[in-house]
């Protein structure tokens, strides 16, 4: 930990007058340098069903493009941390606390997550005013490789001070929702509507459909069985009615269909 820095940081912060968005996630970027060692970060707010806004962000052009924009097309419907911020949970998890027991194994981590290229990701979870939460993502690359333990523990020490830090700064975020009214209003109200249409579409039944969304977002046939409150047999035979169905044979197929389908 380099305390210099770290106070050096927080002055800085204390003595600055409202700041632009982009000003406070540098801040945030700087403090966590003090603490541990990371490639990239990301902030997201999540409200419900509607699309994630991205607050900031330190990616490139063309990893912004992996991380945020193809991320807000569709795919952050399977996210982990997606399901995690609408349960409106607090405190600093890895992904892998919050991932399905299937998840490293899903078409979604192999056709989306593997091209973040990401052997970790770390969030710091705050629920804020107006049903919005907040989550400011610390990212580590293949080559960088997973935050030890002694790092994540000092992150979650820190949790408190980034929590105060990031609610004083976005304490108004259901106005920036509310912002683009037509539109996030729209999506608010349709987006499970889509959902379900994309599955009746299909000619799928409600069971199914549930089945399969939690096929894509990682849960086994087992994990499926116990938030159902079905058998693991009864899974199997409604993934191998829905792989019929469709004239399907593995899951790489069927998450082409569903994000073609969202499109």
């Amino acid at each position: 930990m380099d305390i210099e820095a770290l106070f050096s940081v927080l002055g800085s912060a204390l003595d600055a007058p409202t700041v632009s968005d982009d000003e406070f996630g540098r801040t945030f970027r700087a403090l966590m340098n003090t603490l541990v060692k990371f490639d990239h970060v990301v902030v997201f707010a999540y409200r419900g069903n509607e699309r994630p806004i991205e607050l900031y962000s330190s990616f490139d052009p063309d990893d912004h493009y992996v991380f945020v924009a193809l991320y807000q097309a569709g795919p952050y419907m399977l996210d982990p941390f997606y399901h995690t911020a609408r349960e409106r949970r607090t405190g600093v998890f890895r992904m892998r606390q919050l991932a399905p027991d299937r998840f490293f194994s899903s078409e979604y981590y192999r056709s989306y997550y593997v091209k973040t290229g990401l052997a970790e990701e770390v969030g710091f979870f705050l629920a804020a005013a107006d049903d919005v939460s907040i989550v400011l993502s610390l990212m580590r690359r293949q080559e960088t490789g997973p935050f030890p333990a002694a790092e994540f523990t000092l992150l979650q020490r820190a949790a408190p001070l980034v929590s105060a830090m990031a609610s004083r700064h976005w304490s108004g975020l259901g106005s920036r929702f509310d912002a683009a009214k037509a539109s996030r209003r729209r999506r608010s109200r349709t987006l499970q509507a889509e959902n379900e249409s994309v599955w009746r579409t299909l000619k799928l039944t409600v069971r199914e459909a549930d089945i399969i969304e939690l096929v894509l977002q990682g849960h086994s046939s087992e994990s499926i069985g116990l938030r159902l409150n079905i058998s693991t047999g009864t899974v199997k035979v409604h993934r191998r009615n829905v792989y019929r169905k469709l004239g399907i044979s593995s899951q790489t197929e069927l998450l082409s269909i569903y994000l073609k389908s969202l499109s």
